[in-house]
């Protein structure tokens, strides 16, 4: 009875690792057949290829947000002591030692000093709206992708669907293996377009919400400096 019972539990188990296998090999096949055709094999490396260059610019710009976030708590307390006691020249060597948007933004603000306070914070607006633009550098692709990828899939939908009719109208039967590889061009062209556009838009709004937090701090940065400029002396 218990040898009996030991041997259905091997196959049991030897039926679902053949099920497990089926599976796989089902999801291979149905990428397969997708790619069958011409333009099912070019809409697929279409977005294989956004895919790969979305992950690229959201890890690249997430490294330069990382950078451009670092900040010494430090930096503008001793432009200040700098400024205040007129050391101009030691003001400025802290802002090139420090990398950051902010510094870059105050430095350009003290190459004005000794000008009207107009310049000088039409020079830091202008500083800061550059490092802005440095921040965005590609974003503007993740937000494409985020919209073009799912037409793109949808596309394939409609080329599939295409190629299944076209199938469909020479058979005086319904054959299954016949229309399967514009089933599956449909198909898979559509989940692809599908997660390669959630991927871009959930990248393209993190990237944008820590962009916001940074710009911020410029700003913030920004208004200590000119309060510094006006009273100079606390």
């Amino acid at each position: 009875m218990k040898g009996s019972f030991l041997l259905q539990v091997v196959q049991d188990s030897t039926a679902i690792g053949a099920e497990e296998n089926y599976k796989e090999v089902a999801i291979w096949e149905a990428v397969s057949d997708a790619a069958s055709s011409v333009m099912g094999l070019v809409i697929l490396l279409s977005l294989a290829v956004m895919s790969i260059y979305a992950v690229y610019v959201f890890v690249e710009r997430l490294l330069a947000l990382k950078r451009a976030s670092k900040k010494n708590p430090n930096f503008l307390s001793e432009v200040k002591r700098y400024l205040t006691d007129g050391k101009i020249d030691e003001a400025k060597s802290l802002c090139v030692r420090t990398d950051s948007p902010s510094a870059r933004m105050l430095e350009k603000g003290i190459d004005r000093l000794g000008k009207p306070v107009d310049i000088v914070a039409s020079t830091i607006d202008n500083t800061g709206k550059l490092e802005i633009s440095r921040l965005e550098q590609r974003l503007s692709f993740l937000a494409t992708a985020a919209g073009a990828a799912p037409m793109i899939g949808f596309l394939g939908t409609t080329i599939g669907m295409v190629q299944v009719f076209n199938d469909m109208k020479n058979l005086d039967s319904l054959d299954l293996g016949t229309i399967a590889p514009g089933i599956m061009t449909a198909m898979i062209t559509t989940v692809a377009g599908l997660i390669v556009g959630i991927i871009a838009y959930m990248g393209y709004n993190y990237l944008v919400t820590q962009i916001s937090k940074v710009v911020y701090r410029m700003e913030n940065d920004a208004m200590e400096f000119m309060d510094i400029l006006h009273k100079p002396s606390k």
